[in-house]
């Protein structure tokens, strides 16, 4: 290779992969809010993989009537298999994170949007669920006490009392939407911000 190839090669060398000093200090800085976004991932996945399993057991720690066994459990089966999905998908973002090295811009913009896009991935999650936890709990509450005597039974309810369940209900899934777009944003939207910050204060010099 004579020195033409040589300034070739060189001029065409990707060059936004060269950090100098301050830019490194800056990128490093970047760990604290992914830190921050890695164990909340990893409490998460801990506190949400037990509520699973109490969610499976639930029949036979409030004693179910045998009759409810079957429909709950045809129910959880499919709540079961949509949490092993998006667990095992946040699972591998969790250990993305942990093998990452923030060296590089090309490194914290790809964590950056790989943080961003599992965002999105935790709502739709919760948003998957959310149906089926308020179809758990009027399950619930029906089983342990429709059934009572003095209580009331399902064929009691007016029609102005099956309209008022109707708008509990949405009202119930609205308020779990926006508890879920709060937690999501205290919990990881923040430290996101954080690192975008730094990104566009890379962009700046």
């Amino acid at each position: 290779m004579d020195f033409n190839d040589i300034q070739n090669a060189w001029n065409n060398e990707k060059t936004e992969n060269v950090v100098l000093p301050n830019n490194l200090e800056k990128i490093n800085s970047a760990n604290t809010p992914l830190g921050k976004i890695k164990r909340n991932l990893r409490n998460d996945l801990i506190t949400q993989t037990i509520a699973v399993v109490v969610v499976g057991v639930t029949p036979y720690l409030y004693g179910f009537s045998q009759k409810w066994i079957a429909p709950f459990y045809l129910l959880f089966s499919i709540f079961f298999a949509i949490c092993v999905y998006y667990l095992t998908k946040l699972y591998f973002f969790y250990k993305r994170l942990n093998n990452i090295t923030l060296k590089t811009k090309d490194s914290l913009y790809e964590t950056y949007f790989d943080v961003r896009l599992n965002m999105e991935l935790y709502k739709t999650f919760g948003f998957a669920l959310t149906p089926f936890l308020v179809l758990f709990l009027l399950g619930f509450l029906y089983e342990k006490f429709s059934m009572k005597p003095g209580r009331f039974q399902i064929t009691d309810f007016s029609n102005g009392q099956l309209i008022s369940v109707f708008v509990t209900v949405v009202f119930a899934i609205l308020f779990m939407g926006f508890s879920l777009e709060w937690s999501v944003k205290c919990f990881y939207g923040k430290y996101a911000k954080e690192i975008k910050k730094v990104i566009d204060e890379l962009k700046e010099e």
